[in-house]
């Protein structure tokens, strides 16, 4: 069993983003010190859901601050990256960290983000399965080259060169072909129970013939002296930075703005998620690895929107609930 933690850099109300940023990167160093495995860092633009604009810069810094845990992005946004400048981060990132560095790719939304970087909707929707080949080239081989119908350039050589395979977040079944056709381990997200997960991995199975090694999913993590406290705690606080959050989702185009009962869903969220005492934190956990299989969970610990509540979450998660997993 796997445990990391997720974190969105998540910008809650009177906290000024060059805080939370330096308040991830502590978390990240408070990760390691509780005995997870890694810390997943999240990418988001022009919002206040997540004030991190750049998952591998922010990553770079806490593998300079960590030695042993793992660091990777959930998820860099590859529909507003160039595939091969991104490959040459991660590379970076894999020699100077010894290994430590995961990279994470999603194909983001149909957000203003396009508009910005000069991507553009039409790779949004029918280029992301070229731009993960490109990665993918760019990260397993001495050179690189493209002749596609978004990327078309001569051979260059690669470098510095890696071996690195990329996890692919995916929310749909067309992601989850994607992923398996490419034999790329998928990051499954929180929004979704076991049964949903369950699903996506038997659609996985099918599409590629393979088991579920490799995968990773989010959940929210959050632990109190009682399964009561922790569930109160997050109707309070969640709200106050989901709300604004979301709504902080912008359209390229002229679709509709994307819209989610709050209050709805950070009941679910508490409900399918190791929210609780410590020893339901751990039945909760265990149901989900024997539910999906699953042996790689990354738990968002920011959810009471307090630095030093989330230091002590991240502590009480290690030291409570880490090693009755050991064995599972």
């Amino acid at each position: 069993m796997r445990v990391g933690v997720f974190l969105v850099a998540a910008g809650f109300p009177g906290m000024a983003p060059g805080e939370i940023l330096r308040n991830t990167v502590e978390a990240v160093v408070a990760a390691e010190r509780a005995g997870f495995a890694d810390a997943w860092i999240a990418e988001h633009h022009f919002m206040s859901y997540g004030v991190c604009p750049s998952a591998t810069t922010l990553a770079a810094v806490a593998l300079g601050r960590t030695t042993r845990i793992t660091v990777g992005t959930a998820v860099s946004v590859l529909s507003t990256w160039h595939p091969v400048a991104l490959a040459e981060q991660a590379a970076i990132l894999g020699h100077v960290s010894g290994g430590r560095f995961r990279l994470g790719v999603g194909r983001g939304g149909p957000w203003v983000d396009l508009e910005v970087f000069g991507t553009g909707l039409d790779r949004f929707e029918s280029g992301f399965g070229e731009s993960l080949d490109l990665l993918c080239a760019a990260l397993g081989g001495d050179s690189v080259a493209a002749d596609g119908a978004f990327f078309r350039f001569r051979e260059v050589p690669f470098v510095p060169a890696v071996r690195m395979s990329p996890v692919v977040a995916c929310t749909s079944a067309g992601g989850v072909r994607l992923a398996a056709e490419r034999g790329l381990p998928m990051l499954l997200g929180m929004h979704i129970d076991d049964e949903e997960k369950a699903a996506m991995l038997d659609d996985y199975r099918a599409s590629s013939g393979s088991g579920v090694q490799g995968h990773v999913a989010a959940a929210l993590g959050h632990v109190a002296d009682s399964t009561a406290l922790a569930v109160r705690e997050m109707k309070e606080s969640l709200p106050r930075w989901l709300g604004p959050g979301l709504a902080g989702y912008r359209p390229v185009d002229d679709r509709p703005r994307p819209h989610r009962d709050i209050h709805n869903y950070v009941d679910k969220l508490c409900r399918i998620h190791p929210v609780g005492s410590p020893e339901h934190c751990v039945e909760t956990i265990r149901a989900t690895v024997e539910r999906t299989g699953l042996r790689h969970l990354i738990l968002l610990v920011e959810g009471g929107g307090d630095h030093a509540r989330t230091l002590e979450n991240i502590a009480r998660l290690g030291s409570e609930v880490l090693p009755a997993l050991a064995a599972v």
